[in-house]
């Protein structure tokens, strides 16, 4: 009971720190102290520390060599190797599910997603359930990159996935602001078909490419987002942490 009651804390700690910095409540290069956070927070030190530790393998704090924490200050060109990372690994992850074969009941169980995937977005724009996608969208990705049944590969997957703006998801909060990324689902849906195709054909190059380049449509929207920074900055969690724009 008594490492679970831990383990909980811990959990809030990591919630409430992640979402202060990914809205902008911790300025990037801010200094933090574990009393102020803790009491900001309202958790105790430990699980404040330890969330700290875990937000630096995360990409949003930085270790400063004289002790403590600080906020990572992240720039476009980090953004953008991230999103390159993302497709590298989910690109790793499809081949080796190509090339190893997947059960017809998981492939399957993909398909449905896509299935839903198109009743969210509707026939057009105007009618899309953005909210759903943003849900169905993430659980595709997971699923699909799942059936590489690599536990190494799923956990780098994993850790770029929670760098900064690197997630499949990440500008969708932008959408209903931004037209372009809006009609940009519709692309993106083309490649998740192609993705599962390919996957269930055993083409694990195809697979692969396909992976980094769907990758890359959010290199795509990320400058949609940051032409249309000042509109859409509290909408989109740790657009605020961006530097250099």
């Amino acid at each position: 009971m008594a490492e679970l009651e831990k383990k909980t804390r811990f959990l809030k700690a990591l919630m409430a720190l992640r979402e202060l910095v990914m809205a902008g409540g911790l300025k990037p290069g801010e200094r933090l102290s574990e009393v102020a956070v803790a009491e900001r927070v309202g958790i105790s030190r430990t699980p404040v520390r330890e969330a700290m530790a875990q937000l630096v393998e995360e990409g949003l704090l930085d270790r400063i060599s004289t002790g403590g924490y600080c906020v990572r200050q992240i720039t476009v060109a980090d953004v953008v190797d991230s999103i390159e990372m993302r497709g590298m690994v989910e690109g790793l992850a499809l081949r080796m599910a190509a090339e190893r074969g997947a059960a017809p009941e998981r492939l399957s169980a993909c398909r449905t997603i896509l299935d839903r995937i198109d009743d969210a977005l509707g026939e057009h724009e105007s009618r899309m359930d953005f909210s759903t996608y943003a849900d169905l969208n993430s659980a595709f990705h997971d699923e699909l990159t799942s059936l590489c049944n690599s536990p190494i590969v799923l956990r780098e997957l994993k850790r770029v996935s929670n760098l900064p703006l690197a997630a499949p998801s990440a500008f969708l909060q932008g959408q209903t602001a931004i037209r372009m990324i809006r009609r940009s689902l519709y692309h993106a849906q083309v490649h998740h078909r192609a993705m599962l195709d390919a996957v269930s054909s055993h083409e694990g190059a195809r697979a692969e490419a396909l992976a980094r380049e769907h990758a890359r449509l959010a290199r795509v929207n990320l400058d949609h987002v940051i032409q249309s920074r000042e509109e859409v900055e509290a909408q989109i969690p740790g657009l605020a942490l961006v530097t250099g724009v």
